[in-house]
């Protein structure tokens, strides 16, 4: 746990870890999950929030994703712990590469657009939530990519075996069969 709010870019172009301050006593914790000023002075882009989401998940082992959305997402969670997996399928030289980590109350990522976004949960009753910057549409560009394509070589702590995925999920394309997802 850090006792510093940061922010750093990670080796995807975009995609930002930020290290979040939990003030802890014997009653639990309090954070300050995101906070606009803090945050931008600190380098993490603007952003300017629409909407807020929750995905409540009842088991370990429920893996969604990999999605990518043609807007930026801020995710965290509010107790437990997931493993992220993130995928760059944006056109360009970055296309393809894959960055994996664990999830706490103490993190949280900025996601940018046409970065496909994953998690596992690691624990029973972990509430993912997320900020967005857009509104759902019907007629947006969103891309996915498959959990298991080999060539991501995404090590997922849970085997697929054990794991709760939706068939959307497992059927998302593989990346060699993707065109890159381009934004004007």
């Amino acid at each position: 746990m850090s006792d510093i709010l940061s922010v750093k870019e990670t080796i995807i172009p975009g995609l930002f870890e930020i290290d979040l301050v939990l003030h802890k006593d014997e009653r639990g914790w309090f954070k300050e999950n995101y906070q606009k000023e803090k945050l931008e002075a600190l380098g993490l882009p603007e952003f300017n929030i629409v909407q807020n989401n929750f995905s409540f998940n009842y088991e370990k082992g429920v893996i969604r994703g990999l999605h990518a959305e043609p807007w930026e997402k801020y995710i965290s969670v509010s107790g437990g712990s997931v493993f992220c997996a993130w995928v760059d399928i944006r056109k360009g030289s970055s296309f393809g590469r894959v960055l994996t980590m664990e999830l706490t109350p103490e993190k949280a990522f900025f996601v940018p657009r046409g970065v496909a976004n994953g998690y596992q949960t690691l624990e029973q009753n972990i509430t993912y939530t997320y900020l967005v910057n857009d509104h759902w549409s019907k007629d947006a560009q969103y891309g996915a990519v498959n959990l298991f394509d080999p060539n991501l070589k995404i090590e997922w702590p849970i085997a697929k075996e054990e794991s709760i995925i939706s068939v959307k999920d497992q059927n998302n394309p593989l990346i060699k069969n993707i065109k890159p997802m381009e934004f004007k």
